[in-house]
């Protein structure tokens, strides 16, 4: 069963277009990401979903019903926003009664689902404190046990890590992916951070400009993105580009690119790309081989390192080709490079993506060794 269906919803500010045609099928059960730059309009679909924003066309479908232009309160979503939204007079046990007693509940049921949400969240030892007591994790804890008690169709969250340091982080993103687990639950979150994105979601929605751009579990579009905007911004760190042509054929008969300095690289080429066509070469900085090893590759790239990154169970080399153009490579932790050697980095041509990259979107081109 669907969950939630967007058709074509379109949103207007004035003469601003921010959202652009987009329709998503979410599933029952299912996490689901939206992520993209700010300003791509992912923050403002999500309102639109919880009825906080109207729109100027499409529809939108939750649970089988209609409620494009419900009232954001008969929608059945409930909302997890940035800022956690927390009454400062109330306690803990208040803040997330609140909605439950706005909508008139019997006290004895309020208590029960309370003490219920607050056990989940395991901030049982809280519920009489108020706010300014809390830390920012367990403030956003209540904010979460003030959805979970509504017993929603849809939980939706807008960036409810942004104001957390980063251990905490990852500590809130890991037990949000648990209750999700454990109340089997249809959530919608919004993030600008991909690697929330990748962790968290069964399917990621990668949004730019107030379009869709791709759909997909979090490994196919890190294995396979539709296009050069997709494949530099899933995967951290992002993606190599290198501007390159199509080159006639190898001794092989088999397509090649000619690299920035002059290199050529054999690939087979599918999707009508012409001889000569200018192109875009991506390749991942944890697929290329580093200085040293001995992995096999299909080329040999001579550069300068002129940033060395440690961060300790690996490292970042910075490699200027020639040309100038700039290749970022993962190494283990304990490679020996400095700034300023000259080293040699593999490119394995299986590892490779090609973008035509004479259009905006430059899509994906098949290429494979």
């Amino acid at each position: 069963m669907t969950a939630v269906t967007l058709s074509r919803i379109d949103k207007h500010y004035g003469d601003v277009h921010v959202l652009r045609d987009i329709s998503i099928d979410v599933e029952e059960r299912e996490f689901m990401v939206f992520v993209g730059p700010s300003g791509c309009g992912k923050s403002t679909l999500l309102r639109s979903i919880a009825g906080l924003e109207p729109v100027q066309s499409g529809r939108i479908v939750i649970g089988g019903e209609d409620v494009t232009d419900v009232d954001p309160a008969e929608r059945g979503v409930a909302m997890v926003f940035q800022s956690y939204a927390l009454f400062p007079h109330m306690t803990v046990f208040e803040n997330i009664a609140f909605g439950l007693r706005m909508a008139r509940r019997p006290e004895e049921e309020i208590r029960r689902r309370v003490q219920e949400a607050a056990a989940i969240l395991q901030i049982e030892p809280l519920l009489e404190r108020k706010p300014r007591a809390l830390s920012g994790g367990q403030r956003q804890r209540v904010a979460v046990g003030r959805a979970i008690v509504r017993d929603p169709k849809v939980f939706l969250f807008d960036e409810p890590l942004s104001n957390l340091d980063a251990a905490l982080r990852v500590q809130m993103r890991l037990e949000i992916i648990r209750l999700h687990q454990r109340l089997h639950a249809t959530m919608i979150y919004v993030t600008h951070d991909q690697t929330e994105a990748m962790t968290m979601a069964d399917r990621i929605v990668v949004l730019r400009d107030g379009r869709v751009e791709q759909i997909g579990s979090p490994l196919a579009l890190y294995r396979e993105p539709a296009n050069r905007f997709v494949a530099g911004f899933i995967g951290s760190p992002r993606m190599n580009f290198l501007d390159v042509a199509l080159d006639g054929l190898d001794g092989d008969g088999r397509p090649q690119v000619r690299l920035p300095g002059g290199e050529r690289l054999a690939l087979a080429v599918d999707g009508g790309a012409l001889d000569g066509e200018r192109l875009v070469l991506g390749v991942r900085p944890e697929h290329l081989v580093e200085p040293g090893a001995e992995a096999p590759s299909d080329l040999r790239l001579r550069g300068e390192a002129v940033v060395v990154e440690h961060l300790g169970g690996e490292t970042l080399l910075h490699v200027r080709l020639a040309g100038e153009a700039m290749l970022e490579v993962k190494a283990s932790g304990d490679t020996p490079v400095r700034p300023g050697d000259q080293v040699e980095v593999g490119v394995p041509a299986h590892r490779c993506h090609l973008f035509r990259g004479d259009e905006q979107a430059c899509p994906r081109l098949d290429a494979a060794a």
